[in-house]
Parts: C-alpha cells; structure tokens; sequence
C-alpha cells in the first residue's frame, strides 16, 4: 500500500522540481550586478588559450633541445600525470591499474622504444586507447620534456653495457 502511494505521489514531486527552467539569467552584453564592472560577459582568466590556438601547435611542432633542465623538468611531469598509470619506472604497473583498471603497455616494449619522441607527444595530445588527451592539463613544452624523460626511462632500463664509461661499469660489478 505505502509502495503504490508512493508511486502515485512520485510524479507530483518530481513536476516540483522545475526550478531550473525558470532561473535568472543575462544576456552577453546585459548589465549586471554580479561583477564589480556591470557587464554580465566577463573576459576570459589569465593564460586561457582556444583549443585551435596557433601558438600551441606551433609549440608542439618544435622540438626543444635535449638538456638537464628539460629532463628534470620531464621527470617531475611525468611523476604528477604519467606515474599513477605507467609507475615510476614506465612499466605500466601504477597505483591505477593496481586498483582495477586496464594497465598501460610498458615503455620498455620494443613497440615503444622504436616509436618516435613525437608518437609520446601525440598520445598525451590526443589520447590513445582508454588514455584520455592531457592536452588541457599539460602544456606543449612539458608534453616534450615528458617525452624526453621517457625515452631516458627506456636508455637506463635497457642501456648496452659495452658503451658505459669504465667508472660506470666499475660501480655495476660491485653491486654484483
């Protein structure tokens, strides 16, 4: 009985709830009172950029130069976005797939070490498979310094012995 009075009362309860349809609103270049200046159309914050900016693929299309400072920087953006999937080491073995979801291919796949430094930087542009694009989350500079700290990632994994300096090669039979 309590169930189908409900049931009857649902539709009532629900036509109640037509507040949004009625909300105040303003028109682009209607006086407001919301904003100090009394425009309801406000300008855009500091550092917004259009998805079709200029500037931005012309910043994806170059390329920076290989230093210290890219790679630290790379390493420290890979840490905050790429680690939670990929872990920090890019085996693709993070705290994400660890709670369920589809893990990532490792960077140390041959796949991906013979793939290009731009096929990294599109992936975090465009997204591929279950990755989501971080084009709204990383900036083009850091999408390059991300690629650079991968392909550092997959040297140190997979590095040939035979071209280490002879103090380098003095430190790995020590540790053996």
């Amino acid at each position: 009985m309590k169930y189908g009075l409900l049931l009857l009362l649902s539709p009532l309860l629900l036509a109640a709830c037509d507040d949004m349809n009625r909300q105040p609103r303003y028109d682009s270049y209607e006086k407001s009172t919301l904003f100090a200046d009394g425009k309801a159309l406000q300008a855009p914050p500091e550092g917004t950029i259009a998805r079709d900016d200029p500037g931005e693929a012309a910043a994806l299309a170059k390329r920076p130069a290989m230093t210290p400072e890219l790679l630290k920087r790379g390493q420290e953006r890979f840490g905050i976005y790429c680690a939670p999937c990929h872990d920090a080491g890019g085996y693709g073995n993070g705290i994400v797939p660890a709670r369920g979801f589809p893990h990532p291919p490792s960077f140390h796949i041959d796949r991906l070490r013979n793939a290009p430094s731009r096929y990294f930087v599109d992936v975090i542009t465009n997204g591929h498979g279950v990755m989501y694009s971080y084009a709204d989350r990383i900036s083009p500079s850091d999408r390059w310094a991300i690629a650079a700290y991968i392909r550092a990632l997959q040297l140190s994994q997979n590095a040939v012995t035979s071209t280490l300096p002879p103090e380098d090669l003095g430190k790995l039979g020590a540790g053996s």
